[in-house]
């Protein structure tokens, strides 16, 4: 690759592709353009409890190189025999490696009795005694605790870029930063890349992102990144974004609901590749409904992903066998069930879970039920939005058919604005309808389908042992 600088056109001809450093996760690694960039200063910064040290150790550990060993010195914050106590407990800590490819370094008391001059020359001996590749500081935030003034700091980041460029060393700086210490403190003027952990406290729950604030000469997915802290290191999920849909191709071809009648009103059936809403009040069918759209795509020998958010798995499995199918055999030929409790119910894990599916299983038909559900647990209803509306399109370039059920009780996730919002991102909308005053009757109509000819008009509804009936 050529890297001349013009200077007719004062740009580089090509982008220069720097060394990487893998973060040890794969996600993670995605979201950073394939990770930190090497011979720099970054910075992790987030409140406490957020992840920041088991995502530097977690690094640390998958880079591991005796020949060039990664020291991580703490300062102010933790002892240096408690961060190792608590390393220990995660499945990326390797014992084998400490002491000679991972090294740790108290610079607490140092700190204490000089001051912060006592950084720099602590790390640059360390160069000169260890040769490492990369050195976290843990954390660094507190360093400006004993400052005595901001000149003070400047001079001491300053002295510290210096070193990085004259090594090849890549820095991380953890600390716990605010927003407004962006703007504040020098440490983030001179940083390559700024990666912030968040936690949000909702309800009963915490939602923890993963964002990436800045990244000098690389691109990378922006946005908010949900992830868990697990005992294998941070779980990240990146968000989902709208695919490219230059090599799509439609398939023109109907399939069945596997709803007796409904493929009537429909026009023959739904086509491959679109998604159909489901409106309706509790007890109109729309679980049942969902169900016998999952196991026609069964019955057809497809691959088909049944989400649901309310019955649990055993009660699946005994509407499973209610409806005609061995719940074993579905399972062993290509049904797959993905339940999450509305209770722990995170939606990025979930989404991104269904995203899995395709990719792994190669699913050609998913039901959602209920993407209520999805809208009552999401703290950002338009983050919610821009992740379905990815979902959906992921969907069509796939020509995976999709069947969302939502809940249309007055006053709850399926009100006017809910359905609109729904159903513009879906190619049929069906809405399920009882008419308690008439001894509980049920109709369905077909309130929306793009390119097919359907019969608009209501049609009565049974719900049977066998399933749901269009009459």
């Amino acid at each position: 690759m050529s890297n001349i600088f013009s200077s007719e056109s004062g740009v580089m001809d090509d982008a220069v592709e720097f060394p990487r450093i893998s973060t040890g996760n794969p996600q993670a690694d995605s979201i950073l353009g394939g990770g930190f960039p090497s011979n720099s200063i970054n910075i992790i910064m987030g409140q406490p409890g957020t992840g920041k040290t088991i995502f530097a150790e977690q690094l640390l550990f998958h880079n591991a190189n005796p020949a060039r060993p990664l020291l991580y010195l703490t300062t102010l914050s933790e002892p240096m025999t408690k961060v190792v106590s608590y390393a220990q407990r995660l499945g990326f800590f390797d014992v084998d490696q400490v002491g000679s490819g991972v090294l740790y370094d108290d610079l607490g008391s140092e700190l204490i009795a000089n001051g912060p001059r006592a950084l720099v020359p602590h790390v640059v001996e360390a160069i000169k005694r260890l040769s490492p590749s990369i050195v976290v500081i843990d954390s660094f935030k507190a360093i400006h605790d004993l400052a005595e003034s901001t000149p003070e700091m400047r001079r001491i980041i300053s002295e510290l870029a210096g070193v990085v460029s004259a090594y090849d060393m890549t820095v991380f700086l953890l600390g716990e930063y605010t927003q407004d210490n962006i703007e504040e403190y020098p440490e983030f003027a001179v940083a390559d890349s700024i990666v912030q952990l968040e936690r949000n406290a909702l309800g009963a729950r915490d939602e923890r992102y993963f964002r990436v604030l800045k990244l000098r000469g690389s691109g990378y997915r922006e946005g908010q990144h949900a992830f868990r802290i697990t005992d294998t290191g941070l779980k990240i999920f990146p968000r989902l974004v709208t695919p490219t849909f230059e090599t799509y191709t439609p398939t023109l071809e109907r399939t069945s609901t596997g709803v007796e009648g409904l493929d009537e009103i429909m026009g023959g059936g739904v086509w491959r590749g679109s998604t159909t809403l489901l409106v309706g009040p509790t007890g109109a069918g729309k679980s049942t409904m969902g169900l016998q759209f999952a196991l026609e795509a069964h019955r057809l020998g497809e691959s088909v992903l049944f989400v649901n958010f309310q019955e649990n798995p055993a009660q699946v499995l005994r509407m499973i066998r209610a409806l005609g199918t061995d719940p074993e055999l579905a399972y062993e030929t290509g049904f797959h069930h993905l339940y999450t409790s509305p209770v722990e119910l995170q939606i990025d894990s979930v989404i991104i879970g269904i995203f899995n599916f395709i990719e792994t299983a190669k699913v050609q038909r998913v039901v959602i039920d209920a993407v209520g559900d999805l809208s009552t647990a999401a703290s950002d209803p338009q983050r919610l939005h821009d992740f379905l509306y990815s979902l959906v399109q992921h969907f069509v370039v796939r020509n995976v058919t999709t069947l969302l059920n939502l809940e249309s009780a007055l006053g709850v996730a399926g009100g006017r604005d809910e359905q609109q919002r729904w159903s513009y991102m879906s190619d049929n909308v069906l809405m399920l309808e009882r008419t308690d005053g008439s001894g509980g009757a049920r109709t369905v109509r077909v309130v929306k389908t793009r390119n097919s000819d359907h019969d608009p008009l209501p049609h009565a509804v049974e719900i049977r042992r066998d399933g749901v009936h269009v009459t």
